[in-house]
């Protein structure tokens, strides 16, 4: 089971950090992601964490912008997104998932667990 928060109403070039808590599983050995979805539209990969490389993936409209990090001691996982932008605005969801291959880490149906989602709202 996975719970998101920490999304919110902020300002253009403001900052949020997204939580994601796992429970009843282990979580170390899971690949990792954030996706986000604009009503109407399909949901988007952001970025991801394999669980063996402490680099993560990004999607190219947050490089630089966002970072993904994991806990696993506390089965957490965060999202950092600073320099927010309106384009920013959507529902963002933590994901887990087994043995994806990195040509799989874009793809939604690539991982096995979703969160509930948290709600980012960038005004301008």
């Amino acid at each position: 089971q996975l719970q998101a928060s920490g999304g919110g109403l902020v300002q253009a070039g403001d900052s949020l950090r997204l939580s994601c808590a796992g429970s009843g599983r282990t979580f170390s050995g899971y690949t990792l992601g954030w996706f986000r979805q604009v009503t109407g539209r399909e949901r988007e990969f952001v970025a991801a964490l394999r669980p063996t490389n402490s680099n993560g993936f990004y999607a190219d409209s947050v490089k630089g912008r966002f970072t993904i990090s994991r806990d696993n001691a506390k089965s957490t996982l965060y999202l950092q997104m600073n320099s927010l932008q309106p384009e920013d605005t959507a529902v963002y969801y933590c994901t887990a998932g087994l043995n994806i291959i990195l040509s799989n880490l874009r793809v939604p149906s690539s991982y096995n667990y979703w969160g509930q989602g948290t709600e980012v709202t960038v005004s301008s």
